[in-house]
């Protein structure tokens, strides 16, 4: 039976531990590729494989436990079912021996969030090589026999239910609510068929999404361990390998060398300028005005920019040499070099207070220094002093909104300015193209859905840390981490032979990104119709009133976008491709989520600070966004309470969730070795034996607010009340 017929059949075929020799026997034929050169070289099964267990968590005698009640390991569409370790250590021994595993011949098997199963399944077999991003965040973890685990979460980025809602060919549904997690279950516990089909069915959309991703990529040695890698992957290739002449007729011979000159000229002077570049970064900026906090706005709009981070690299000056430490002792020597360079530095302000009273831009986390801080919500509003890292553009910003007495320059780099590589700029471009012209074209979901997930990825892939601590897991344990040696990474860094990015850029990125969002902040808080932004939007009171400010922005984004495009040589359409239905999408601009005619998006919005809002929509459908709450739980359990227009009212400092109502659990890492007998909800009992386990507990949810900040609002009210 083919893979489609296996993984595509409605009652799948459930295999037990005693009847895999016919699946053996099958996966022997099937292809194998090969992967690396010479003593690297590795030999891999060209299959879907996933892994998958269902575990019970539970007190005894107040210590917390949590034992594995049922496993489906799914081979090439077929699903074996155990309920025990050692029937799946028996299974894995058996695969191992029949298709001759070993260091250099690997089955791939992936796993929907591995460090869960990691923790349980660890101690049971011997791994040799396992590769960590953070603390207990398993992305690969490789035995000594030639099982290699992978994390299908971190490939995708995706719960289980979007990987199945956005499979393209093998249409498998991940089932949700047809196993209930509170119910006590042990190894002797008779499944359900419903149960059971939730089971499996986990790790079938597990296996569709991996044979969809050996199609599309060519097979499994070519699917990356991470999402990010995807796009590293386009633009590294475009940037060092293209084969066809770039746009300035040089060879690809050529190309790669003349990249390379780039990059040697583009290197981070050891750990100093490192903490800098580090203290200096900032994501998205997120903040509610105090006017509006815990008040129930009505016919609010939502505009947000189109691809905000791709926009300003394509549009923007970034640090295009490498830094130079300066001493500045002057007032003009500063003005002099803010003009000229992209200026990154350490700077102390003194008797520092906003000149604006609807939003505040410095994070007071961001402040290594600080004295007798007015803060909104985690915002800087006055100081006796701060000390902070910043950018040209924060500064820029920063002056326009506060004042000062005096300031105080420290550590002080400069870098020349230009435009990102042309390479860089052709993929952007050509995702951007992508992602508007194939959305909701028949047949071509699958590449509108990668080109858009790739667009997204352009910024993160420049972020990512070039001094990460190594997550070692030796002896069966996780080890400490040792000590960074910041300028052998850095050196390590600066000399790396496929390197095509610098770290600075990113920094700039999202200063940029800040800058824009704060123009629109400012348009909007002058008039007291600002409520809310989240790093590319901005919901608002209005929004009518400020039609010519959206317009004029637009036109400023298209000047910069042609400028750009001259600079570059490239046809001004690919910046304003079409949409399915002949409408031109400008990137970078401000874009109605709202009415067509009214701009209005939500019937009601409210918020209570950063990542903290309910809407209703014109639809009058309740959402609501808090960090720490799954809204498709919380949202039902809110309009059952207290009704859609009571939820309003109830979403205040006082409100609480209960335990069942959030989706939120608490994991406990435990690594001692338990056993024991337990009963299930039934009352038929089983021994039980765990080496190393994660205890899940459902967490309660208070929405409390700081005092300082309640205090805060109610002051800052009095203003316009």
């Amino acid at each position: 039976m083919s893979f489609f017929n296996l993984i595509t059949t409605p009652t799948p075929k459930i295999h037990s531990c005693d009847n895999v020799d016919i699946i053996i026997n099958e996966l022997i034929n099937c292809d194998i590729i090969s992967s690396g050169r010479g003593d690297k070289k590795i030999n891999y099964y060209n299959i879907p494989c996933a892994f998958d267990i269902e575990t019970t968590s539970f007190y005894e005698r107040d210590e917390k436990k949590a034992i594995m009640y049922v496993w489906q390991l799914g081979l090439n569409g077929h699903v074996v079912v155990g309920r025990t370790w050692c029937e799946f250590i028996n299974l894995i021994d058996k695969l191992v021996e029949k298709l001759n595993l070993s260091h250099s011949k690997r089955l791939v098997i992936y796993v929907h969030t591995l460090s869960y199963e990691f923790q349980f399944m660890r101690k049971w077999l011997k791994f040799n090589e396992v590769f960590a991003i953070d603390s207990r965040k398993v992305v690969k973890a490789v035995t000594i026999d030639g099982i290699e685990f992978r994390c299908s979460y971190i490939l995708t980025g995706k719960s289980l239910k979007k990987v199945g809602d956005d499979l393209n060919k093998y249409k498998i549904q991940k089932m949700v609510g047809d196993l209930d997690y509170n119910l006590m279950r042990n190894c002797n516990t008779i499944l359900s068929k419903k149960e059971l089909m939730y089971c499996i069915n986990d790790v079938r959309v597990v296996m569709a999404l991996i044979q969809e991703k050996i199609e599309t990529d060519g097979n499994i040695a070519k699917i990356p361990l991470t999402k990010t890698s995807y796009v590293r992957r386009l633009v590294r290739n475009a940037c060092l390998f293209k084969s066809e002449k770039t746009h300035k007729g040089n060879t690809a011979n050529k190309q790669f060398k003349t990249y390379k000159n780039l990059m040697s000229d583009l290197t981070i002077d050891g750990a100093s300028e490192y903490h800098l570049l580090k203290r200096a970064f900032q994501g998205g900026y997120t903040h509610a005005s105090p006017f509006y906090v815990d008040e129930v706005c009505v016919n609010v709009g939502s505009i947000d920019f189109t691809s905000s981070y791709p926009y300003v690299m394509l549009s923007e000056l970034f640090p295009m040499s490498s830094g130079k430490k300066v001493n500045v002792n002057s007032t003009y020597i500063f003005n002099d070099y803010l003009k000229k360079y992209c200026c990154i530095f350490d700077i102390k302000f003194y008797n520092l207070k906003s000149k604006v009273n609807y939003d505040y831009y410095i994070s007071s986390s961001k402040c290594f220094e600080k004295s007798n801080v007015v803060e909104c919500n985690g915002r800087v509003v006055s100081a006796d002093y701060i000390t902070t890292t910043i950018t040209d553009i924060d500064f820029d910003i920063i002056k326009k909104h506060y004042t000062w007495d005096k300031i105080a320059l420290g550590t002080f780099y400069i870098y020349k300015r230009g435009r990102l590589p042309f390479e860089i700029i052709d993929c952007i471009l050509k995702l951007y193209e992508d992602k508007t012209t194939l959305k909701g074209v028949k047949d071509k979901e699958l590449d509108y859905l990668l080109s858009k997930e790739l667009l997204n990825a352009c910024y993160g892939m420049i972020v990512t840390d070039i001094c990460r601590e190594e997550q070692i897991y030796e002896n069966d344990e996780w080890q400490e981490p040792t000590l960074l040696n910041y300028d052998e990474k850095i050196n390590d860094y600066n000399n790396d032979f496929k390197r095509f990015l610098f770290y600075p850029w990113g920094l700039y990125v999202t200063a940029y990104a800040r800058r824009n969002l704060w123009l629109g902040i400012d348009e909007f808080g002058h008039t007291y119709d600002y409520i809310y932004s989240d790093t590319d939007s901005i919901k608002c009171l209005n929004p009518i009133k400020h039609l010519q400010f959206i317009e004029q922005y637009n036109i400023l984004v298209e000047k910069k976008l042609k400028r750009a495009a001259e600079f570059y040589n490239i046809d001004f359409n690919r910046y304003q491709p079409s949409t399915i239905k002949g409408e031109k999408k400008l990137i970078g601009v401000w874009d109605n989520e709202g009415n067509k005619d009214t701009y209005i998006a939500y019937k009601a919005f409210k918020t209570l600070g950063a990542k903290r809002y309910m809407v209703l929509d014109n639809k009058y459908e309740l959402s609501l966004t808090v960090s720490g709450l799954n809204k498709k739980i919380t949202v039902p359990y809110l309009i059952k309470k207290y009704g859609k227009y009571g939820s309003f009212q109830h979403f205040n400092d006082n409100l609480y969730i209960e335990k069942s109502a959030t989706g939120k659990q608490t994991h406990t890492y435990i690594d001692t070795e338990i056993n024991g007998t337990i009963a299930d909800y039934n009352g038929v009992s089983a021994e039980y034996h765990e080496k190393s386990y994660i205890h899940l507990e459902e967490s309660d949810y208070s929405l409390g607010l700081n005092q300082d900040f309640i205090d805060f609002v109610e002051r800052i009210k009095i203003i316009i009340m």
